[in-house]
């Protein structure tokens, strides 16, 4: 299955080959293990110099990360496990636009802004300086900064309250070690 995030022009800024560990109906989790690789087709990006941000990374490093989408909701959460014996080490939830299935797998866009939760640590929003930047280089309208940060301070009063809806023994989880790297056809 590809994972593919997108621009507003409709223009794929990165693509990842992942894993289906479930597709049920109210919940896809996907894993992108390390050594995957990463692509964005070429071109001039909307950036100062004009490379992806990611120029020059051709494959994903660390221990892999578990993602976790539920329909509908502009946000997933990302599980990550620090170096050292795969110890889990957070709780990323990555803001975007709610996925939509495609032939190849699904589409989605990233929305900057992120919430970091460390085990055992109170959570922060990551990257909120970067939507300013995201909306001068043309990436985002000012509409949409106002309407990601919404959505940004929905999910941390939803925190604050003490709520998640993802079950937290995703934490334990572990791929199965006879899986291949997965690969673009």
């Amino acid at each position: 299955m590809i994972r593919r995030e997108v621009l507003n022009d409709g223009r794929a800024w990165l693509e990842l080959p992942v894993i289906v560990v479930s597709d049920e109906p109210e919940l896809l989790v996907v894993y992108l293990p390390e050594g995957a690789p990463l692509r964005f087709p070429p071109g001039r990006w909307p950036t100062p110099d004009g490379l992806h941000p990611w120029s020059g990374k051709e494959r994903w490093a660390g221990n892999g990360v578990l993602m976790l989408h539920r329909p509908g909701e502009a946000h997933s959460v990302w599980v990550f496990w620090g170096s050292e014996g795969r110890a889990f080490s957070g709780w990323y939830l990555n803001l975007q636009e709610p996925f939509r299935r495609t032939r190849a797998g699904f589409d989605t866009q990233d929305l900057e802004l992120d919430i970091w939760i460390p085990l055992g640590g109170r959570w922060v929003f990551k990257d909120d300086d970067q939507l300013e930047v995201r909306m001068r280089e043309g990436r985002f309208t000012a509409e949409q900064v106002r309407a990601i940060r919404a959505e940004g301070r929905r999910i941390a009063a939803e925190l604050d309250a003490g709520r998640r809806w993802w079950d937290e023994t995703w934490a334990e989880w572990a791929p199965d070690p006879s899986w291949p790297t997965p690969a673009f056809r």
